[in-house]
Parts: C-alpha cells; structure tokens; sequence
C-alpha cells in the first residue's frame, strides 16, 4: 500500500510526458515531487497528500529510444474536483526531469465512480435478462431480496478504536484481519462477515485482544507494507494463520474468486520461516546518520573527506550537480542508484554511493563502494 490509510479512489489523474533525454522512474517521481511542492500550500503539497492518504501511489510509465523517453504520470486521488483539477493542471507544470527538458500534457481527469456506475449498469442488465430466462419473480421479492443482501453487508464500527469490521466479529470464533477499509468492504462483497480492519501500521489494542480471545487470520497486501505489518502482528499478537494477495496485489483489488483461494491457502504463523539477519556493513557514523535523516525525502546529501556536508539537493537533480562539484567523497540520497550515476561517481572519484536501493542493471565498479540503507541500518 502507498501510505498506511487506504485511499478511496474517487479520480485517476493520468498525463503523458516526452523527455530529451534518458531518465528512469525515480528521476520522473523526483521531478513530479520537486517541481509542484510549495505551489499552492500544504493542503496540496504532494507528499503532505500522500501521507494523510488523499492521493494513492504516484504509477510511472515510460519508455527510453533514441535519446528520447516517453511515458505516462497516473495518480489517483480522493481529493474534490476543484483540488483534483489543480493536481492536474500543476503536472503541467514540470519543464525538466533531471537535467533533460520534458514536456508534460495532460491527458484526462478520469472519474472512477463513473466507470463503476457503467460496470454496475451492465451486469445489472445482465442479470435482469437472466431473471427473465428461468424465471420472473415479483418486483416486491426482488426488493426483500436485494434489501436483505445491504442489511447483511453492511459495515459497523468496533472496539476503542471504532475500526471498520463487519457485522459478526462478536458472534464468532474465527476472525479475518485485513489492513484497511476497503478491504472489509471487498471480503464483506463476497460474504465473509467476520472480517475488521487494522487501519494503519501500528496494531489496535482492540485487535490484539481479539487475537487472544479469538483463531485470528492476518489477511494482507503482497507488497512491502504487508510484510512490515506481519512483521508486527508476530511480535505483539497471537494471530494464527497468515494469508496474502499475490505479489504487488492488494486485497481490496481480488475478486471472490481469488479471496477464497488466498484463505484456502492460509498458512500457520509459526511456520513462516524468517529471514536471517543481515549483517551490517561498517560505515563512518556519518553516514549512518545521513541515510536516517533522508529516509522518504526524496533529498540527496554530498559529504567530503572530513564527512562534512558539501550540499544538500533533491535527487533530480542529482547527476547534473555532481558533473559540477569537486571534492566530493560521499554521496547518499534517497533514490535509486542507477548506470548513469555510477559513471558519473567514477569519472569524480567518488568513493560512496549510498542509496535506498541499487539498479538491477547496474554494473558493480571496483572503486566505488555501493550500499544501501538496509546494508548499514540492519
């Protein structure tokens, strides 16, 4: 997930961009990021949106040929339309990603409660036309029976903390524990009452009683962020069975079908073999530090020899800058390290490239040592 609160898709915001030059997608979040903040205030700074879970995770699409690359800006929003068509109009904006010259245009501020509506349309025609074929019930037995299926699925708000859940927690001996609000109202689609929400990364008081009076199943996203919140659930819960979506998939997004299937595959917490410790590599303190603090700012910071700070920069413009300083040692920042910047680091004799994670294209140079955050912060 893009945050720790579920966002609640009402607008997808989609531009195309072409750029004079070879960039990757770091380099366009950079740009998108650096070149909209501080425009209209805090209430539409990009990253204050992310965080509060106004807008979703920020998809980038693009393709490099001949020195050119193109590609698509898709950012989904719950923001109202006056702010979402602000959003829109502000990328834009954007005349440069790294050093290259770039061209952003708008393409269409999609509404998706629309598309739904159309979807809902269309299967209710469907199902209608196949009432008519078997068999044509009273227009008051249809109502009970649809009536009868919203009282059934509707939501309620439970413990201290009034998490979203389903209507039969307190009735049953086996619970499902999914991440967010959407999540309860997909599983509760597909008829599985007994479900309620964590609704952000720290654990409920509520949900660690339930797991002690209750057989708890932890149903998560297959990202990162599900892992973390498993991560948590084992230390301070005594949930039994974890199941999750498919890899890069999040629960509110599988059909029936696929939510079965994830239950039926549950598998026993304690049975969960967990990853050997890393072993840290010793940097000086400095650094350390340095990669702490830039942690989700987007930001880079040039040390010397002595570890002192040279300058501090956001990571798009990173490469350029670089091509311009001397007596650079260290290099750390919150971004990818990719081929380009390695050359550039070679050409200045730059001794470390410290990063939030390394290309898989890249191509290990002898004298430069590249780390990332998770080598030195275990």
């Amino acid at each position: 997930m893009g945050s720790s609160q579920t966002v609640t898709v009402k607008y997808v915001v989609r531009a195309k961009f072409e750029i004079d030059g070879v960039v990757e997608k770091p380099d366009v979040i950079g740009a998108v990021f650096g070149q909209t903040e501080g425009l209209f205030g805090p209430e539409l700074d990009l990253r204050e949106l992310q965080k509060s879970g106004r807008i979703g995770r920020i998809e980038i699409n693009l393709q490099s040929k001949q020195d050119k690359t193109t590609g698509t800006i898709i950012i989904p929003t719950s923001l109202d339309r006056v702010s979402t068509a602000i959003l829109a109009a502000s990328l834009e904006s954007i005349n440069r990603v790294g050093p290259c010259n770039s061209n952003v245009i708008l393409e269409k501020v999609e509404d998706i409660r629309d598309a739904r509506r159309k979807l809902i349309i269309n299967r209710a025609k469907e199902i209608l036309h196949q009432w008519n074929i078997e068999s044509m019930p009273s227009t008051d037995e249809i109502y009970r029976e649809v009536s009868g299926t919203l009282r059934t699925a509707k939501v309620v708000k439970y413990g201290k903390e009034k998490l979203t859940a389903g209507p039969e927690i307190d009735s049953v001996k086996e619970i499902t524990i999914v991440e967010g609000r959407a999540d309860v109202l997909n599983l509760l689609r597909c008829g599985i009452l007994n479900v309620i929400a964590l609704e952000g990364a720290k654990i409920p008081e509520t949900i660690i009683k339930l797991c002690k009076e209750k057989e708890a199943t932890a149903f998560l996203d297959g990202d990162r962020g599900g892992d973390l919140i498993l991560k948590e659930l084992m230390q301070v819960t005594s949930a039994k069975y974890i199941a999750r979506a498919p890899n890069g998939v999040e629960v509110e997004e599988l059909n029936c079908k696929e939510i079965m299937k994830a239950l039926d595959q549950k598998a026993p917490i304690t049975k969960i073999p967990k990853k050997k410790e890393k072993r840290r590599l010793l940097v000086p303190k400095q650094i350390v530090g340095v990669a702490k603090e830039l942690e989700g700012t987007l930001e880079a910071v040039l040390l010397n020899k002595k570890m002192e700070d040279v300058d501090r920069l956001p990571v798009s413009e990173l490469a350029e800058k670089l091509q311009q300083t001397e007596e650079v040692d260290t290099v750390v920042f919150d971004g990818v390290i990719t081929q380009r910047l390695v050359d550039v680091a070679n050409q200045k004799k730059i001794k470390y490239l410290v990063a939030a994670r390394v290309s898989d294209v890249v191509k290990q140079p002898l004298n430069i040592h590249l780390i990332t955050f998770a080598d030195i912060q275990g």
